[in-house]
């Protein structure tokens, strides 16, 4: 990543009740073994930790108990909800979240296919209080044409707010190796608002 040049990190890893039950001390210390491998390494970028928050009764959980959440930065959370069906919720859960003093990052919409054909239903999520936070790779097509379309239809709607690596393995890594830099993904970040300095990347 330090050789396409990206210069400063936020590593994001899963938070799900059924798959990933982490929580602010698993991920200190993940955290810390990996801070120790970079120092072995000679690699004094910045790396910061946070985490991705599936929106589920773990999450829900969390804010009735008005518990600290991990942010990418300042008061920024980013979040993320099933594949397979929306939470009837998640207006209530992001105007909870404000309410306590955090500001909601939707990761990949574009990736969520129930919304393609419903795409006033993510504008309204987005005028709810949410940033959007894109995976840079939907812009390459690399998780299929409809997937891009919906990311070329926000972005020429203004609705790209961030932009994450969303990386899990060595295949994005490669694919982010051979990334063009289409009109979309030119635009995005050319209307970007918000600065986005770091990039999240799940380790």
């Amino acid at each position: 990543m330090i050789d396409l040049g990206y210069e400063s990190f936020t590593a994001t890893p899963h938070v799900m009740e059924d798959m990933w039950r982490n929580d602010k001390a698993t991920i200190s210390k993940g955290y810390e073994v990996l801070r120790q491998a970079l120092d072995a390494e000679g690699i004094t970028n910045q790396v910061s930790m946070a985490a991705e928050y599936l929106v589920d009764g773990n999450f829900t959980r969390l804010l009735d108990e008005k518990k600290e959440l991990l942010t990418i930065q300042d008061d920024k959370v980013l979040i993320e909800i099933s594949f397979i069906e929306p939470p009837r919720n998640l207006k209530e859960i992001i105007f909870e979240m404000l309410i306590q003093g955090y500001h909601p990052v939707f990761a990949h919409p574009e990736r969520y296919n129930y919304y393609y054909k419903r795409l006033a239903e993510l504008k309204a999520i987005r005028d709810s209080g949410c940033i959007f936070q894109s995976n840079i790779l939907s812009f390459s097509g690399y998780y299929g044409p409809a997937a891009m379309q919906c990311a070329e239809w926000m972005a020429d709607k203004g609705m790209v707010d961030l932009l994450g690596s969303d990386l899990h393995h060595e295949r994005h890594l490669e694919a982010l190796r051979q990334l063009k830099l289409t009109k979309a993904l030119s635009k995005v970040m050319d209307n970007m608002a918000y600065p986005n300095n770091s990039v999240d990347a799940v380790l």
